[in-house]
């Protein structure tokens, strides 16, 4: 990717779609009755949103294009966050959730890296870097709860 508006164009839908995962994963793990990892995922999606809003201030200024869902560049079709999405439901146990949460971050820190060690532009592989490095923070605290929480 070598153009600074798409690619805040596809990070911005990605964090958007990691906030609502993680919405979606809190009020599962409300059902499981699990309150300090519906509070992880909580924490988790806000970071996801404070992410989509520094997408949205880098890009503020610029003419980001509209990007119809057939037209986004995401490696298996849907953006890296919602990779092994099919697998939640109201009935996913906290090992379950932590997984599917560290699979879409491992995801997304993969996407970001990729572009920034490929890109040609020197501002897209400098965002996408700084983005990647964010997404490892949430892999590495991810971990710690998996390995927690392993049966």
């Amino acid at each position: 990717m070598n153009d600074v508006n798409t690619f805040l164009a596809h990070a911005i839908q990605l964090e958007r779609d990691a906030a609502r995962r993680f919405e979606d994963l809190s009020h599962s793990m409300q059902t499981a009755g699990n309150r300090e990892v519906e509070a992880l995922f909580r924490r988790l999606g806000e970071f996801s949103r404070l992410h989509l809003q520094t997408a949205l201030a880098r890009g503020g200024f610029r003419s980001l294009p509209e990007i119809s869902p057939a037209e986004f560049q995401w490696p298996d079709g849907v953006t890296p966050e919602a990779a092994g999405w099919q697998g939640v439901d109201a009935g996913l146990d906290v090992h379950g959730a932590l997984q599917v949460a560290l699979e879409g971050e491992r995801s997304g820190h993969a996407y970001y890296e990729a572009i920034a060690h490929t890109s040609d532009d020197p501002e897209v592989a400098t965002m996408a870097l700084s983005f990647a490095e964010e997404e490892a923070q949430h892999v590495s605290e991810l971990e710690r709860w998996v390995a927690r929480f392993s049966p």
